[in-house]
């Protein structure tokens, strides 16, 4: 693997955007060793992207329970869904 310069290691370091993608990427599926090296770097340098890192983490587990859930009172019921859908139809009907 190829050595990183200096002005690399700086666009890493303050590269805020680039890390909280890979942040979202990492929980999703699998990043790249280059990923992972540039992520640490960084995470090691920006504790509001730490922050970041540790609430999307909460935030996901969360989502996760929810949607895998077999919690009737989470769901909607059949008479909301009829009505939902005919709303949709309805706007969809009324913008053609």
């Amino acid at each position: 693997m190829k050595e990183l310069n200096e002005l690399e290691l700086k666009k890493i370091a303050y590269n805020c955007r680039k890390a909280t993608f890979l942040i979202e990427k990492q929980q999703i599926g699998k990043i790249t060793l280059r990923e992972k090296l540039e992520l640490k770097i960084h995470l090691t340098g920006c504790s509001i992207c730490v922050t970041f890192m540790q609430q999307s983490a909460m935030i996901n587990q969360m989502a996760r329970k929810l949607f895998h859930s077999d919690r009737p009172e989470l769901q909607l019921d059949d008479a909301f869904k009829q009505q939902l859908q005919k709303q949709i139809d309805d706007q969809l009907t009324k913008n053609r």
